[in-house]
């Protein structure tokens, strides 16, 4: 599912990324869940658990009180809601799990759709800066969003 046209709005996803690519991902991600140091989610369709996309929350370091929140959609995918639902879904279980007080992300300025999702996640714009994408080598302007604990309502469960 990380095709070209996906991987060009993403960092950290490179093209081409090979089977050994995804499974060393996965395996960092799963260590990194059991420390508590992230969050990741694959993102399923309710109605028959097909992939959809991926997300994750990161938590920046023992000593910050920040993360970072990723994701991508898978092209056939895109346009239908499913990030819109699953981010802020994401959002309010990281701030449920981690000692966070800010989570942020960055999307580049023609990443209209991914802006929306930011926005829908309760997210304010408070900069640009810019970001090194590994997956082109390259740095990249974006813009930094964040949301505040203390700005959405977290559900206990």
């Amino acid at each position: 599912m990380m095709t070209p046209s996906v991987s060009r709005w993403v960092a950290s996803w490179p093209m081409p990324f090979t089977i050994d690519m995804a499974i060393e991902r996965i395996t960092s991600m799963r260590h990194a869940a059991t420390e508590r140091r992230a969050l990741p989610c694959v993102v399923e369709r309710r109605l028959d658990a097909a992939l959809l996309g991926w997300i994750a929350v990161t938590r920046s370091g023992a000593e910050d009180h920040r993360a970072m929140l990723g994701y991508w959609m898978g092209d056939i995918h895109q346009g239908h809601g499913y990030m819109r639902e699953a981010a802020p879904a994401a959002v309010k279980s990281a701030f449920r799990l981690f000692d966070v007080d800010v989570i942020e992300a960055a999307a580049q300025p023609g990443n209209v759709a991914s802006l929306a999702v930011l926005r829908g996640c309760g997210m304010a714009q408070v900069g640009e800066r810019a970001i090194y994408a590994p997956a082109r080598a390259r740095n990249e302007l974006c813009l930094v969003h964040e949301v505040a604990r203390t700005s959405i309502q977290i559900p206990e469960t």
